[in-house]
């Protein structure tokens, strides 16, 4: 295979990576992206963000079947399950949008090369296909956008072997329905997958180091939905680590010890590790190159810059937060700085953070605790969406909505909500922000009703005193 120049080229092909080549090619580059997988989308299309969100819904919607449609009146009897036409949906799924991503890549003449990429110097970039194949690419720029893995428990071996003991990967392919599952983890990934297989009868016991699930998210609410899904069922286990893990024929013991040295064990059929990631910068030909890392992710500037001229990095592999659209966001910030724009850098504080459980949880901005722990003198507003409407006639009641504002400027300073639907009301407040609306702002806009958009601005009043329905 010849070499082959170009002006940039992607090293990994999953959201931040292959929105940073569509931008590049709208701006008239010519872009070559590198996968080693033999599918477009990275983790998040393939085995992450997109198939656990089509596995969150169709067990919701079970759940539903089985608990929630009598009282609205809707009597169908107990629903049946059908694991394998679920998977289907899920694959399906998958498969609508790896093709919609290698249409964009035809449509926006983008040369995707699969293979495993490893950057030889400035401007170079050796790719080896699964045959051994090797050529080298030559290119202006690279932007290495790797995305991330599945991190290990600390202190503990653990054969993952996606069949008894899983990652996320395989949480969202098993065959059948363990009776009893432990998920290692209070994270977003650890509670999506629990949810799933609670809804479909797994008893569910997630073991969380912390002393609160989604570490980082604002305490009143994180405390809320803990109190919530225990009263769905799942088993939380806070301040305890596991220190021991045994698998069986067909099935794991996993040892746990809690914060104050007490001791226990867990049998269960099934066990997901979900204790976190870690960016993939191994084999990239970094430490040759003098790439400064940090903590197992490459350090980078607000525009995406390594220490290394013409080298960037994006997404998982440039640290946290390690979500989806920090990655495609970066992408575009990378491109456009690469090509001159001066694109704003990245604020941090404007991306939002989204959990697709049952209720749904979603947060912009500071923390309560953090607000005040930068120094700032704040007005906190709450709304309970029992107070909604639309939520009661939802049946979909529970929940709250939380901003917190700076008291001298009236400065939003986060917005945190737990409840139907919160991962769409979220990006209100995040746009909120990005126009730097002030209180006075949000009060005098006119939400429609009914809607569950109006405990948005019933928070904001609350903050000031003045909320109507509460």
């Amino acid at each position: 295979m010849a070499d082959t120049q170009f002006d940039l080229v992607v090293i990994g092909a999953g959201p931040g990576g292959y929105v940073a080549a569509i931008r590049a090619s709208q701006l008239g580059m010519r872009v070559a992206v590198v996968e080693k997988r033999k599918t477009l989308g990275g983790t998040c299309l393939n085995v992450g963000c997109i198939p656990s969100k089509a596995l969150l819904h169709a067990s919701e919607v079970f759940h539903h079947a089985a608990h929630g449609m009598a009282d609205l009146g809707v009597e169908v009897g107990a629903p049946t399950l059908n694991l394998p036409k679920m998977m289907a949906h899920k694959d399906a799924t998958v498969k609508s949008n790896v093709e919609g991503v290698a249409f964009l890549f035809k449509k926006n003449k983008i040369d995707g090369i699969q293979g495993t990429g490893k950057i030889l110097a400035a401007g170079k970039v050796e790719v080896t296909n699964d045959a051994g194949e090797v050529q080298v690419l030559e290119t202006k720029n690279i932007v290495i956008a790797t995305g991330s893995d599945v991190a290990g428990i600390p202190g503990v071996a653990v054969d993952i072997d996606e069949k008894i003991i899983v990652s996320s990967t395989g949480g969202i392919a098993l065959d059948k329905v363990p009776a009893k599952m432990v998920v290692v983890g209070g994270g977003v990934i650890g509670l999506e997958l629990g949810s799933v297989w609670s809804r479909l009868g797994a008893k569910v016991a997630v073991v969380e180091y912390l002393d609160t699930i989604l570490g980082g998210m604002d305490g009143e609410v994180s405390k809320q939905f803990a109190r919530m899904l225990t009263k769905q069922g799942m088993e939380l286990k806070l301040g305890a680590k596991v220190t021991k893990v045994e698998k069986g024929a067909d099935s794991i013991t996993a040892h746990i010890e809690d914060e104050k040295g007490g001791k226990q064990t867990i049998t269960a059929d099934r066990m997901i590790s979900a204790v976190g990631v870690v960016g993939n910068i191994e084999n990239l030909g970094l430490e040759a190159l003098g790439v400064k890392t940090d903590r197992g992710c490459i350090v980078i500037d607000g525009l995406c810059r390594t220490n290394v001229k013409g080298l960037y990095a994006i997404g998982d592999v440039a640290g946290p937060p390690m979500l989806a659209h920090k990655a495609e966001h970066e992408g575009v910030i990378c491109v456009e700085a690469i090509k001159g724009l001066h694109p704003h850098p990245m604020d941090k504080t404007m991306i939002p953070g989204c959990t697709y459980c049952h209720p749904q949880i979603a947060s912009v901005g500071l923390t309560e605790a953090k607000a005040k722990a930068a120094g700032h003198e704040i007005k906190v507003g709450r709304f309970p969406f029992v107070a909604n409407g639309k939520a009661v006639a939802l049946g979909e009641d529970s929940g709250l909505a939380k901003t917190i504002f700076d008291a001298k400027t009236g400065k939003l300073l986060g917005a945190h909500l737990v409840g139907p639907e919160v991962t769409e009301l979220i990006q209100g407040f995040v746009v909120a922000m990005n126009l730097e609306t002030t209180e006075e702002e949000l009060m005098h806009t006119v939400f429609p009703h009914p809607t569950i958009s109006e405990v948005m601005k019933e928070s904001v009043l609350d903050a000031y005193g003045k909320a109507l329905n509460a």
